[in-house]
């Protein structure tokens, strides 16, 4: 904790004074393992050396398992206004086997706690793909999900990659299920909650129509970074603690992945940064492209044409010659439609969008694809 207060206190000096935080969000684990001391602790070295916006979100991500009911008005009296739980599977067969074992009764209860002490918003998580799941099995998750009346869910596809995490191989892989039913598995998921009254944001994210990203969404000003989908245009994010990664412009950090160099640079005063890349003009263009599909399901070429003429004529079907086959194909299977201009992405692509936005990846093309899980 001592560590990660120095951090804070390093990358605050970097920052001007005036420059307001407009979200800050605890993740990337179970931030409620503090206790409220350590809590109480954190959140004040944040305090302390950043000037926060009145109306900045502030989030966290729990386990429900490990949480009671004073824990949570003590994260809403410090100034969380926004919280995340994961549920995964309500089925207790399919959390045997990934070892997340949640009682039905405790989320719900969780659920209450949340509610009364005062939180703006609740997302939940569920994950389809996992040992045991079927159709029918996940289809009584979602509805039991509903019933929970969350304002955002989050569903995602399960990554099982036992090469880079080992515990996976515990993970009966025969029982999960195959690409076919984690298909059926998605449209029903999506069927099940727009009819709920959830609005589909995109990739794995739905929304309630009054929420801030189903706004942003049909205004067109919907954002992604690392966090997900968001209603911030393009803020730098500031990662802290082993192994974040930050992200300011045209530059990706990524904090040091051990703890004894992560000590060894606070300690040397300097930056803790394991590697860092500087994007050039292509990557931009690129990204640009990836997260207009993603976030609007929509592509204006001469919106960005426009946006890079710089001192050079972009034109779109010259630029991206080597995509125009597998855009071709995308049409022709019904994922996208071209209009004069640019293309959308049709309700079905919607499925795939992940698969649609990979042929503008050059590094994901130029990557051994067992290195990464499937998209479905």
């Amino acid at each position: 904790m001592e560590y990660v207060s120095r951090h804070i206190q390093q990358v605050s000096a970097l920052i001007h004074p005036e420059r307001q935080v407009n979200q800050l969000h605890w993740g990337g684990g179970t931030p409620n393992y503090l206790n409220s001391s350590q809590v109480e602790f954190l959140w004040s070295t944040f305090q302390r050396y950043f000037n926060f916006d009145s109306a900045a979100e502030i989030s966290i991500e729990i386990n429900p398992s490990y949480i009671d009911k004073n824990y949570l008005v003590l994260l809403r009296q410090l100034g969380f206004n926004r919280i995340s739980f994961g549920i995964q599977d309500f089925n207790p067969q399919v959390q045997a086997a990934v070892n997340r074992v949640q009682p039905e009764a405790m989320l719900f209860e969780v659920m209450d706690w949340i509610r009364d002490a005062g939180f703006e918003s609740v997302n939940v998580d569920l994950i389809y793909g996992l040992p045991y799941q079927t159709l029918e099995t996940f289809q009584d998750t979602v509805r039991k999900t509903l019933q929970l009346n969350p304002d955002r869910v989050a569903v995602f596809n399960f990554a099982y990659v036992p090469w880079l995490k080992p515990v996976q191989k515990k993970m009966p892989q025969e029982a999960m299920p195959k690409a076919a039913e984690k298909l059926k598995i998605l449209h029903m998921t999506i069927a099940e909650l727009t009819a709920g009254g959830y609005v589909f944001i995109g990739m794995d994210h739905f929304a309630k129509p009054n929420d801030e990203l189903a706004i942003a969404q049909r205004a067109g000003q919907l954002h992604r970074n690392f966090q997900g989908y968001t209603t911030q245009p393009e803020s730098d994010l500031l990662g802290f603690g082993v192994t974040s990664i930050s992200m300011l412009q045209d530059v990706y950090v990524q904090n040091r992945k051990r703890l004894p160099e992560f000590y060894q640079a606070i300690d040397a005063d300097c930056l803790p940064i394991e590697k860092g890349v500087r994007l050039h003009q292509d990557d931009a263009i690129r990204r640009t492209v990836i997260m207009e599909l993603m976030c609007q399901f929509r592509l204006s070429e001469h919106a960005l044409e426009e946006k890079y003429h710089l001192g050079f004529d972009l034109d779109f079907d010259t630029y991206f010659r080597p995509e125009i086959p597998a855009l071709q194909a995308l049409e022709a299977d019904g994922l996208i439609k071209r209009f004069p201009g640019g293309f959308e992405v049709t309700s079905v692509g919607r499925l795939l969008i992940r698969n649609i936005a990979s042929v503008f990846d050059t590094y994901l093309r130029n990557q051994q694809v067992e290195r990464f899980s499937k998209s479905v």
